[in-house]
C-alpha cells in the first residue's frame, strides 16, 4: 500500500514506514473535518511580540517548581497539529508550542520544550518540568495527581481506511482491532469497549506509546481503526490524499488543560492569568486560527475546573 504525504514532518517512526502523522487537536462541534483543514505548515505563530507582565513574572518566580528563569514543558511530539517536529526532525511546532512560548513570554521565562512519552507526563510534572502542555483532557482521576488550568475542548474521534472496508460502526467496535496512544482518554474508552465483548467477538485494544504509530496501523492494514482526538484525527486525515477518513461524529467532548505540580498556587494562578490574558487580547486565537483548530477555543481559563465538558 503506497501512501502519499503531503509536506508535513511529525516524528519519523522509521525508514520502513511509509506514515508519519498524528496528533491532538480537538473540535467542539461538527465532525472531524472542520478541523481536518488546518493549515499544512511547520512554521510557527510569531510569539515575539508579546510583552512580559511584570506582575505575572514576579507571582511565577515564587513558583515552587520554576529555576532558572525558564518554564520547562513536557509534551508528546508526534501529535500534529498541537505538538510534533518540523521537517528538520528537531525543531517543536504546533499550536501547544506556540502557546508554550506565549505563556513563557508572558511571564518572562525561557520556554524549554521537553520530549516526553505522554504516559510519563503527569508523573514527570514538578520534577521534569514545570508544566504539561500537549493535549491533554482535563479527567477527575488527573486530577487526583496534578492541578490544571483549562484552555481548549476536545472531543474524540474514530478513523479507518477509506471506504471503511471492515464495515466497521461506531455503535459496535467488537471484533475490531482498535489501535490507541498509551495513556490517553481514548485507550480507557477501548478497554471499557472490549471488556463488553462477548467472547466470540472480542476487540483487540493495540496501544501505541506515540500516536503516528496507531495511526500507522491502520494506514497499513495491520489495526481497522484508530481513535484520538478529533483534530489529530482530522490532521493526519488531511495528510494521507484521502487514504483515511473519519468514521461517524466527534464524542466526548470534553476540556482539556495545562498540567501543573498539585498544590502549587503561585503557578497554578501565574499560568490561568497568563492564558486569560492572550484570550482577552486576541493573542490566543490568533495562534488557534494560525493550525486551523479554532472550533475547540475557550473563552475562559479556569484553574481545576468543576465543569469538565
Amino acid at each position: 500500500m503506497s501512501l502519499k504525504f503531503k509536506s508535513f514532518a511529525a516524528l519519523a517512526l522509521s525508514a520502513a514506514m511509509m506514515f508519519s502523522v498524528a496528533a491532538c487537536g480537538t473540535t467542539d462541534s461538527g465532525d472531524a473535518k472542520s478541523d481536518s483543514k488546518a493549515k499544512n505548515t511547520t512554521v510557527g505563530y510569531d510569539v515575539s511580540t508579546i510583552k512580559k507582565d511584570d506582575e505575572l513574572a514576579k507571582l511565577a518566580a515564587s513558583a515552587k517548581t520554576v529555576k532558572d528563569g525558564e518554564l520547562s514543558v513536557g509534551m508528546e511530539l508526534s501529535y500534529a497539529p498541537a505538538e510534533f517536529y518540523a521537517e528538520d526532525g528537531k525543531t517543536p511546532v504546533g499550536y501547544d508550542v506556540d502557546m508554550s512560548k506565549a505563556i513563557a513570554q508572558t511571564l518572562g521565562l525561557k520556554p524549554k520544550i521537553v520530549s516526553s512519552m505522554f504516559d510519563t507526563i503527569v508523573p514527570s510534572i514538578g520534577s521534569k518540568y514545570d508544566l504539561g502542555i500537549t493535549a491533554m483532557t482535563i479527567t477527575e482521576e488527573r486530577l487526583q495527581s496534578v492541578d490544571f488550568v483549562s484552555y481548549y475542548r476536545a472531543g474524540s474521534t474514530w478513523a479507518v481506511q477509506k471506504g471503511n472496508p471492515k464495515k466497521l460502526d461506531t455503535s459496535d467496535m467488537c471484533g475490531a482491532k482498535i489501535a490507541v496512544q498509551t495513556g490517553t482518554v481514548q485507550e480507557d474508552e477501548a478497554n471499557k469497549i472490549a471488556k463488553g465483548c462477548k467472547a466470540d467477538k472480542k476487540a483487540e485494544v493495540m496501544s501505541y506509546k506515540r500516536q503516528a504509530e496507531a495511526a500507522t496501523e491502520v494506514a497499513t492494514g495491520k489495526a481497522d481503526v484508530f481513535y484520538a482526538d478529533s483534530p489529530v484525527a482530522g490532521y493526519a486525515i488531511s495528510q494521507t490524499d484521502g487514504q483515511l477518513e473519519a468514521l461517524g461524529d466527534v464524542e466526548g467532548v470534553a476540556k482539556q488543560g495545562i498540567a501543573i505540580k498539585k498544590g502549587d498556587q503561585q503557578l497554578d494562578e501565574a499560568v490561568q492569568k497568563a492564558v486569560q490574558k492572550l484570550m482577552d487580547d486576541g493573542t490566543y486565537m490568533k495562534i488557534l486560527k494560525h493550525w486551523g483548530v479554532e472550533s475547540g477555543a475557550l473563552d475562559k481559563a479556569e484553574i481545576n475546573p468543576t465543569d469538565l465538558n
